[in-house]
């Protein structure tokens, strides 16, 4: 029996109209190897924990022999890009390989990335580069550790393949697991080019795979709008929490199911800078960290648009009027379990925006900052107030803060230990990746395996990778980011 008939593996995706794929086989890279593999999500699916120990994984996720339960197929999709929108997207250096389903039954695409030319490429090579595809795996994964919803990295490999850049760098191809590959250009692509009958069997296909309690309401399609809205507003208000700039939220970057998806020209806050711009190619500064909340509303006015046919305006409407609301009461929760305040009081907003008053005015690190006061059960709060230049101003508020803490019911102890477990001492700085790029280029990937193990569980103390936690030096700081891959 094949090593892969064991597995349960569909492609459903092929279900859909042929206006939205193309079947392409992958080009495999020179001399394909492994560099790392997600043990930790191929048990998941029961897949092999060391890839070594079945050459059919490399075969066949590298393209050289595809196995005949695999389809590879690559979507056909539209977007808006920097506001203006682009009717020639689709899968250009990605293919969809088939849909695997975990122990627990649910099906996960299998998508590669770096897989070659497709029709979709339009002037591009089709491929990825190992800068690029270290970034996403990364990422990726540091995103599962921080509990944000996002796409998973199954494996990376590197190549003898050079592939032109600004300059020639290496090859390589990524293996990206989701629940699905539908983003909102899916929906724009077949509205904008009068294929509604395609469009509502997409609708229907994805309310039957991802929304099925949708397919019970009175209107079905209403339903599904109104759970995408509420799913992008909870995704962004992690994002924001958190201090995670995404740089390219173009609406074929915007997953219907809320995941983080096609990790570019990312950047973690160092210094609270609101108007941080992760992308050099961001002149105007659309996709500032703080315009984020905006944009995302934006991206869901687009997708509304498209979905008109199937849907009444005044219920797009209504559910695009709940998204500012739906995002405020996530991100506020978010912010009153990062600061160990379970109850709302009166003068709660006030206490929050001074606090980012005071982090921007005196250019603080977040990340630093947030774990910090989550020290303060055993530690001086002059550890926090040392963060500061104006230490004044941090004293009046810090005594405000601790002051506000008195009003709950539990002591210092109980709120710093839950406080330390949604405040990470641990996040993918743009330095320390580029540091992890700069060894593997050189053949040495140590850097990425450390911190793809440290990054799963960035909330932990991990003493041992104390360096990890430190402040970037002034070279790493507000890196910005090519789109380049």
């Amino acid at each position: 029996m094949s090593f892969w008939n064991a597995f349960s593996i569909t492609t459903r995706y092929a279900e859909l109209p042929r206006s939205l794929f193309t079947h392409v086989n992958p080009s495999p890279l020179d001399n394909t190897r492994w560099v790392m593999w997600n043990s930790e999500l191929a048990e998941q699916f029961g897949l092999p924990l060391i890839p070594e120990n079945a050459p059919e994984l490399l075969s066949a996720f590298s393209g050289d022999n595809i196995p005949s339960v695999f389809s590879p197929l690559a979507m056909k999709y539209a977007g808006h890009q920097f506001g203006s929108y682009n009717p020639d997207l689709g899968d250009g250096r990605g293919l969809l390989l088939g849909e695997l389903a975990d122990k627990s039954g649910v099906s996960f695409d299998l998508h590669l990335k770096g897989a070659g030319r497709t029709p979709y490429s339009r002037t591009g090579d089709g491929r990825a580069v190992l800068r690029s595809t270290i970034r996403e795996y990364l990422c990726s994964e540091a995103m599962e550790g921080l509990n944000i919803p996002t796409t998973r990295a199954l494996g990376m490999m590197t190549s003898d393949t050079a592939v032109f850049r600004e300059g020639y760098e290496t090859g390589a191809l990524l293996i990206r697991a989701t629940e699905t590959h539908i983003r909102f250009g899916h929906f724009e692509h077949l509205f904008y080019s009068n294929l509604l009958i395609e469009q509502k069997l997409l609708a229907d296909k994805v309310i039957e795979w991802h929304f099925p309690d949708c397919a019970h309401s009175a209107k079905p399609y209403a339903a599904m709008f109104s759970e995408i809205v509420d799913r992008t507003a909870y995704m962004i208000a992690q994002w924001q929490a958190v201090g995670f700039a995404h740089g390219v939220m173009n609406t074929d970057n915007m997953s219907i199911i809320g995941q983080t998806f096609d990790y570019g020209p990312f950047g973690f806050l160092d210094d609270y800078e609101p108007g941080y711009i992760c992308n050099h190619s961001d002149y105007q500064g659309r996709y500032a960290f703080n315009q984020q909340p905006r944009i995302g509303l934006w991206n869901l006015s687009a997708l509304a648009h498209s979905l008109s046919p199937l849907i009444d305006t005044s219920d797009l409407e209504s559910s695009l009027a709940q998204y500012e609301t739906q995002l405020h009461g996530y991100f506020s929760q978010l912010m009153r379990d990062k600061l160990g305040l379970y109850s709302k009081q009166e003068g709660d907003s006030r206490l929050f925006e001074s606090m980012f008053e005071l982090l921007s005015q005196n250019a603080v690190d977040y990340t630093r900052f947030m774990r910090s006061l989550s020290y303060l059960d055993n530690k001086d709060k002059q550890t926090v107030v040392d963060l500061f230049v104006d230490r004044e101003a941090a004293i009046l508020w810090l005594d405000l803060y601790l002051t506000r803490c008195e009003l709950e019911d539990n002591g210092s102890e109980f709120r710093c230990e839950r406080m330390r477990r949604v405040n990470p001492k641990y996040i993918l700085r743009n330095y320390l990746a580029q540091q992890a790029i700069d060894k593997a280029q050189e053949g040495d990937f140590s850097e990425v395996e450390v911190l793809s193990t440290l990054l799963k569980s960035p909330f932990d103390e991990h003493l041992e990778f104390e360096q990890y936690a430190q402040l970037p030096p002034e070279w790493g700081k507000k890196m910005e980011i090519s789109c380049s891959s």
